[in-house]
């Protein structure tokens, strides 16, 4: 028994997901429904100058960056529960669109290397899945061959058959958070429009 296609076959072997059968196999480490998008544009987000030497020479507004920066890219915290913090800051430095943007800059560099780590680790799952779905498809076809031999071989069959119960239980389990993985790069980056979205209504015109 052989496989044109190793990730379509594992699927049949358990109950995955509708969404998971649409997904485009075409590129074996991306698994997933949504489309892969691998890096993110800091300027389609942030319509002002990002001119980070306004910290290099300035410790006490790097500490003060750093800190609303880091609160923000916490995905447990709330953005509206930051949104007094964000509010002070912006009144500190008179909206200014070129300090509001150090702060962009900084979530936006670490998110996207949080969600480039992400999208790696769903690669590294999917190849994973497939070599499972290619064992799998081995012990079946020994099987097979236990069972056609003269006498069958049924202690091989036995031994065969637990293995494959136990490959199928292990690919069925990993299978489960599919989801999960595939939806998490989108929930960085709608974060991340989120934060500039929030930051860019506290913006004054400095003109």
């Amino acid at each position: 028994m052989s496989i044109t296609n190793p990730f379509a076959f594992a699927l049949a072997l358990t109950s995955v997901a509708a969404s998971v059968h649409a997904a485009d196999f075409s590129d074996p480490t991306w698994p997933c429904v949504q489309r892969k998008v691998e890096q993110l544009s800091l300027g389609l987000m942030w319509p002002h100058p990002v001119d980070t030497t306004r910290v290099e020479d300035n410790d006490a507004l790097g500490l003060e960056v750093a800190e609303l920066a880091d609160a923000l890219a916490l995905r447990r915290v709330e953005l509206d529960d930051l949104r007094p913090q964000v509010a002070a800051f912006a009144d500190r430095h008179n909206g200014d669109p070129i300090v509001l943007g150090l702060v962009f800059d900084r979530v936006f560099t670490g998110l996207s290397k949080r969600r480039t780590r992400i999208i790696s680790g769903i690669g590294e799952f999917s190849l994973g899945q497939i070599g499972l779905a290619e064992q799998i498809d081995r012990v079946r076809g020994e099987m097979d061959a236990a069972l056609a031999a003269e006498p069958p071989d049924y202690d091989k069959v036995d031994q065969l058959e637990e293995q494959l119960d136990w490959d199928q239980l292990i690919y069925s389990d990993r299978q489960r958070s599919i989801t999960y993985l595939c939806e998490t790069p989108q929930i960085i980056e709608r974060r991340l429009f989120a934060i500039a979205q929030m930051l860019q209504e506290v913006v004054q015109d400095q003109g």
